[in-house]
């Protein structure tokens, strides 16, 4: 209770309701803004990357062998991760994965195309939905590396010195750099 003698206290002017009532509606409007926006960055994923494994022979097998057993931990800033088949021939980094297959078909290279030539290596570009394969044209053994869309580095660039040093240059063919 008050006393009849105490003073009354001012009512709450105008501004101050108004700021009472905005600061939740702005917090709110800010927490949906941030998960609509995607929220936190999520952890990227450490769980085994899809990959096939084709049967080699006994050569391309020990190519592909020495390359895998050469390629960094790390590229580009990107961590390398397990792969669900063909360990010895395959091998994923980041994620989204960029994903290096070593052995199987040689890629249906259309005529006339065209080639980038990085780092002593030869390369094919095709455009996919989503990503990009890339494969070699130049080396005994296929090579192919999937990179999906958005992803930005040198990929190339950082894997030729171990394919550079492990898979032999195929003669000149009519693809040429």
């Amino acid at each position: 209770m008050t006393s009849p003698d105490a003073p009354a206290r001012p009512a709450p002017s105008p501004a101050k309701l108004a700021t009472f009532a905005a600061l939740p509606l702005a917090l709110i409007a800010g927490l949906v803004a941030f998960w609509v926006l995607g929220g936190f960055p999520s952890a990227p994923s450490t769980a085994p990357v899809s990959a096939e494994a084709p049967r080699l022979d006994s050569s391309p097998a020990a190519v592909c062998r020495a390359l895998v057993s050469r390629l960094p931990e790390d590229l580009g800033g990107l961590h390398r991760r397990q792969v669900t088949a063909g360990s010895e021939q395959n091998a994923a980094f980041g994620d989204p994965a960029i994903v290096l297959s070593c052995g199987g078909a040689a890629p249906a290279v259309p005529p006339n195309p065209q080639l980038l030539g990085l780092s002593d290596v030869c390369w094919y570009a095709d455009e996919q939905s989503g990503r990009t394969v890339w494969h070699t044209v130049d080396r005994q053994v296929p090579l192919q590396v999937v990179v999906p869309k958005g992803a930005e580095g040198s990929w190339l660039v950082n894997l030729s010195p171990a394919i550079v040093a492990t898979v032999p240059s195929a003669p000149a063919g009519d693809l040429h750099c």
